[in-house]
């Protein structure tokens, strides 16, 4: 019975172990369970896995493949082509009669490839871009040392100096072709056309002003490259040609602009001034014949070029006018109904303007009856005073100074004009009115005179002083500047007078041989640079003027800033730079 008992319990354990078993095995073939909580096998995990990421790998080729597709395909581009910009050419500028000032020419960017300088020809290309270009040694060196397959060494260069380099067949010496602008007359009128950059903008002077005119449209250059950066032949090729820039006439001449520049740097030197400027133009239509200032500049070494050489000032400079703006004073008072051609005043040897002692230039210790005509002959300062005062501050303010436009553009074509220094009616003092008749206490540029100053000339008229003529082949209208500030009668009147002025008065050496001249003198002392007030021998020396009286057809308007000399320094320049206009304008002589 026993035996039975503990056999039956060994049946038991046995039948309990294979159930143990059982169970374990089922738990050990699902691995997982479905949503309903049956389990999964081995074999549909697996491929679920499988299945799994092959969509991800079929979404990442989709992402390089289609979506990605274009970027990656630009930058192996990148790498493997190489893009070289075709530099338009820029319009070429020339003078009124067709002389061509400013083209362009073809020429070459010298760079180097260092990848394929090899060590043995390393010293022999330092020393050819050296010796050819006339760089600096060391500079080339740490070129040719780069970790790169591209670095220019020079740019603009002449195509013979490159034509020397590529005959010598150095592997890593390598041209894309550029454009660079070429002056025929070297340096004339250099601060009126200015100057572009190595890329072919315009950066000063008429060729920043008309940049937009004169740039065309650069095209480009792709060609394959090997891994090593040299061109695979019978690569990939691509070019798209630039399509050039529009031409432009000026109205200047290069004959008077050459007799100008030569007339003024003579000046300077001659009177020690600091300074000197020109500006020659056609008063009835504002054209300017010439333009220039001393000391220039040379576009072809503008490393020795100092800023300051860079302006044209009768543009960008302001100076007070002196005796030059009492011609538009007494304009302005006659159309305001205060005086009359024939007004007279007992002038004083010296008269107050606010606190300072008014003295005039020849010093006289005596009163003197003077009609208008004999103020202005005489460049009476005691005088204008006197006329300033009759004039009174709000006509002075809107007779003179807003009927001349004085404040404002002149529209001139240039860039950097400035807008003068001028009083505001409610800045004016006890001395305002009384100064500014003599031509102090307000401070212009040249060509805002003689833009006023045009009017005298013009029957009335102001017009715009401007420098382009005509643009793709057609005449520029700049009547749309030109604006009526005097009466025909008025303007008639000061003319003559101011003819008087030349004939008999303080602008005698500024007589042309065989022409009516009529003009003005002016010499303003300057304020010296602390502000404390007007220096002795630092003064303004200036003289405006028109031929003929009658029928005026060139405006010359010279200042000499910065000298001891008083306004017969600057009747001879105008005198010379008439002598090459008249004829060259085919002005016929008067007398």
């Amino acid at each position: 019975m026993a035996s039975n008992r503990n056999n039956t319990r060994r049946d038991r354990r046995s039948e309990a172990s294979g159930r143990s078993a059982r169970a374990s095995r089922s738990k050990g073939s699902a691995l997982h369970t479905d949503v309903s909580g049956e389990p999964i096998s081995r074999h549909t995990f697996v491929t679920g896995l499988l299945g799994a990421a092959g969509v991800a790998v079929a979404g990442r080729l989709a992402y390089f493949q289609i979506i990605k597709a274009d970027d990656f395909r630009a930058e192996a581009n990148a790498r493997r082509l190489s893009s070289q910009k075709l530099y338009a050419h820029r319009g070429t500028i020339y003078d009124r009669n067709g002389n061509v000032m400013v083209s362009s020419v073809e020429c070459e960017n010298v760079y180097v490839n260092p990848q394929l300088i090899k060590k043995k020809q390393r010293k022999k290309a330092i020393d050819a871009l050296v010796d050819v270009l006339g760089v600096d040694r060391d500079y080339v060196e740490e070129l040719v040392d780069r970790d790169t397959t591209f670095v220019y060494v020079k740019r603009q260069v002449d195509e013979e100096d490159a034509q020397i380099l590529a005959d010598m067949n150095i592997s890593g010496i390598e041209f894309e072709p550029s454009i660079k602008r070429v002056y025929p007359y070297d340096n004339l009128a250099s601060q009126v056309l200015g100057i572009v950059n190595v890329d072919n903008a315009g950066v000063s002077g008429l060729e920043y002003y008309y940049d937009e005119v004169l740039t065309g449209t650069d095209g480009s250059l792709s060609r394959e490259r090997a891994r090593d950066g040299s061109f695979i032949a019978g690569g990939a090729y691509k070019k798209v040609p630039a399509q050039d820039g529009m031409d432009i006439v000026l109205t200047l001449d290069v004959n008077i602009q050459r007799a100008a520049e030569e007339a003024i740097a003579d000046a300077v030197e001659r009177v020690a001034a600091k300074y000197g400027s020109v500006i020659v133009t056609d008063p009835t239509t504002g054209e300017i014949l010439a333009a220039c200032s001393y000391p220039t500049y040379d576009q072809n070494d503008l490393e020795h070029a100092s800023n300051a050489d860079l302006n044209l000032r009768v543009v960008t400079d302001v100076y007070e006018p002196g005796s030059v703006f009492k011609p538009l004073v007494v304009a302005g008072g006659i159309e305001a109904g205060a005086i009359t051609a024939t007004t007279s005043f007992n002038v004083p040897p010296m008269v107050m303007s606010g606190d300072d002692e008014v003295y005039d230039v020849d010093k006289r210790d005596f009163a003197m009856d003077m009609d208008i005509r004999e103020i202005l002959r005489r460049s009476s300062n005691t005088g204008m005073v006197l006329v300033g005062e009759r004039i009174g501050a709000d006509n002075f303010d809107e007779s003179v100074i807003k009927r001349f436009k004085f404040g404002e553009s002149s529209g001139i074509d240039f860039p950097g004009q400035s807008l003068g220094i001028i009083k505001e009616r409610d800045e004016y003092d006890g001395a305002s009115v009384t100064s500014m008749s003599f031509g102090q206490s307000l401070a212009v540029e040249p060509v805002q005179v003689v833009r006023a100053m045009s009017s005298i000339a013009n029957k009335g008229v102001m017009t715009t002083p401007h420098f382009l003529k005509m643009r793709a082949g057609e005449e520029v209208d700049w009547t749309d500047g030109e604006e009526r500030a005097i009466s025909e009668e008025t303007a008639a009147t000061l003319a003559d007078m101011m003819r008087t002025v030349v004939d008999e008065g303080t602008g005698e050496l500024a007589q042309v041989p065989g022409y009516e001249v009529s003009g003005k003198t002016g010499t303003a002392q300057r304020a010296g640079e602390d502000g404390t007030g007007y220096q002795e021998n630092n003064n303004m020396a200036s003289f405006l003027g028109f031929v003929s009286t009658i029928d005026p057809r060139v405006m010359c308007y010279v200042t000499l800033d910065g000298t001891a000399a008083q306004s017969y320094a600057a009747t001879p320049v105008f005198k010379t730079v008439m002598e090459t206009a008249l004829p060259t304008l085919g002005i016929k002589p008067t007398r």
